[in-house]
């Protein structure tokens, strides 16, 4: 399959996260921005009503942090950038018409420092290599506290694959998007998938009902 060595990380985090939600944890700000519970991080992951258009493929599940999900999650040397964390959540996507796919990736933290202090580390020393060696940065105006972007290929015949990493206050949010054919993504499609994520987490962050959604 071609997408596998570049996509396949993802799929993997979202086919173990499937049917492992639970219930509400709880928990006070530390920092400027508040540290969401268990429930609220699923939340924050795009369902089907935030998705027109796309089908899902792993549901919205939001798990507590442990040493499984750590080494899904920060998938470096001792798991850095996990430090702090709380829950990681998952859910994935696919569009028929034009052989896309989506998967978006939630880490909660502890306090707004926490997220802020792991930012680095993780788009250095993991995510900002996901879409080649080759890929170029683009813009994601101005989103969340803190951006990055990176537009490549997916696939050994040149497929296109993108990943986006965002902060917003005690999270840090991921797209890693991707098409089995040419054209089948291109960068405003990813900046508005990234921007639905990170809408949603602000919500989440300030206690609104959380709405945002394609198109919406």
């Amino acid at each position: 399959m071609v997408m596998r060595q570049w996509w396949g990380t993802a799929i993997v985090a979202a086919l173990l996260l499937t049917g492992c939600g639970g219930g509400a944890q709880a928990g006070g700000a530390s920092g400027k921005a508040a540290a969401l519970s268990q429930d609220e991080v699923r939340d924050v992951l795009p369902d089907d009503a935030a998705m027109p258009d796309w089908k899902q493929s792993a549901r919205p599940t939001a798990v507590r942090m442990n040493d499984l999900y750590r080494r899904e999650a920060c998938p470096i040397k001792g798991n850095a950038g996990c430090e702090e964390s709380r829950f990681f959540g998952a859910s994935t996507f696919r569009h028929d018409d034009d052989a896309a796919y989506v998967s978006f990736l939630v880490v909660a933290y502890d306090s707004e420092e926490a997220a802020e202090k792991a930012y680095d580390v993780l788009w250095e020393g993991s995510y900002g290599r996901k879409a080649g060696p080759r890929a170029r940065t683009f813009d994601l105006g101005p989103l969340g506290d803190e951006r990055d972007a990176r537009f490549g290929t997916s696939g050994f015949e040149g497929e296109p694959g993108a990943v986006t990493q965002t902060r917003v206050g005690t999270t840090l949010l991921w797209t890693e998007a991707a098409s089995t054919g040419k054209g089948g993504i291109d960068e405003d499609g990813v900046r508005e998938l990234a921007t639905v994520l990170a809408d949603r987490s602000r919500q989440a962050q300030n206690g609104d009902a959380v709405s945002a959604s394609l198109g919406g």
